[in-house]
């Protein structure tokens, strides 16, 4: 079974980051959830998302969700694969030189790596994208096509897989961006 590193942060959705760890857990991999400047045992305030047919998404206040590893003392090279989350995290975490760094690494060691909705903010930040096809919320098309890669514009329930890297646009892809994750764990 895979470990997988989760890099998330205050008000990152909460579907998009207890759905995941909670199903790769329930399927035997072993999931450290983290934070920069967090210790296992904190939490980070979580946002739901929804789409009630605005302009953009609504925000609501979601869980407290508990982070079980220090970033600090974690080493990218001990995992087999990452999970970015979305939410608002992505869009402070970006500028955040270790969080990049712990990304990059994904890349060059070509393990799984699952982003979704704003995740792929971090991705563009970290420079992963180029020539790669990446999809997200639509909001995120210009940061996935300004860094080189090409933006998947699909249904929001489905998600695509380049090489390594599943993407989908926001959390009503889970089965789909689940499913295409596992397979390449």
């Amino acid at each position: 079974m895979a470990k997988i590193l989760m890099i998330t942060g205050d008000f990152t959705e909460d579907y998009e980051t207890m759905v995941p760890f909670q199903a790769l857990l329930a399927t035997g991999h072993s999931v450290d959830a983290v934070c920069p400047g967090k210790k296992a045992g904190d939490t980070v305030k979580t946002a739901i998302h929804d789409f009630e047919g605005d302009q953009t998404y609504s925000e609501k206040p979601g869980h407290n969700f508990a982070l079980n590893a220090d970033f600090d003392a974690v080493d990218a090279a001990e995992y087999d694969a990452l999970v970015v989350p979305g939410g608002r995290a992505p869009e402070y975490l970006r500028m955040n030189e270790a969080v990049l760094a712990k990304v990059r690494h994904f890349f060059e060691a070509d393990k799984p790596v699952a982003a979704i909705c704003h995740g792929a903010q971090l991705l563009a930040a970290a420079g992963v994208l180029k020539g790669r096809t990446c999809s997200a919320y639509p909001a995120c098309a210009y940061e996935v096509t300004a860094s080189g890669g090409s933006f998947a514009d699909i249904p929001v329930t489905e998600a695509v897989t380049d090489g390594k890297l599943v993407t989908a646009p926001a959390w009503p892809a889970h089965p789909a961006w689940l499913r295409q994750f596992l397979a390449l764990l």
